[in-house]
């Protein structure tokens, strides 16, 4: 299963990729916005939007993507670790 992150703490990137992978996803971490995020999303099988680490405009931006790709979305507001293992438990099987 792919996943894309979208906001969170930089220097948590690896510790949320780490944390994925105990759920036997891959994951792509976007914390903050470099350039256009419509050629980075891609097609995952699930955006994860941190939403109080990021500006509105880019919730925007990614949730519209997810929206003409047909991608399911989560929106948490923490951007903690514990955080995201919730929605993963919602979403993945741990291994």
């Amino acid at each position: 299963m792919s996943i894309v992150i979208v906001g969170g703490n930089e220097r948590m990137v690896c510790q949320y990729q780490n944390i994925c992978k105990q759920y036997g996803c891959k994951a792509k971490v976007y914390p903050k916005e470099n350039g256009s995020l419509r050629k980075k999303l891609g097609c995952p099988d699930l955006l994860i939007l941190f939403t109080s680490t990021v500006s509105h405009k880019m919730v925007i931006s990614a949730f519209q993507e997810a929206k003409r790709n047909n991608v399911p979305v989560a929106r948490v507001h923490t951007s903690s670790a514990t955080a995201l293992h919730s929605v993963l438990s919602e979403h993945c099987l741990k291994r």
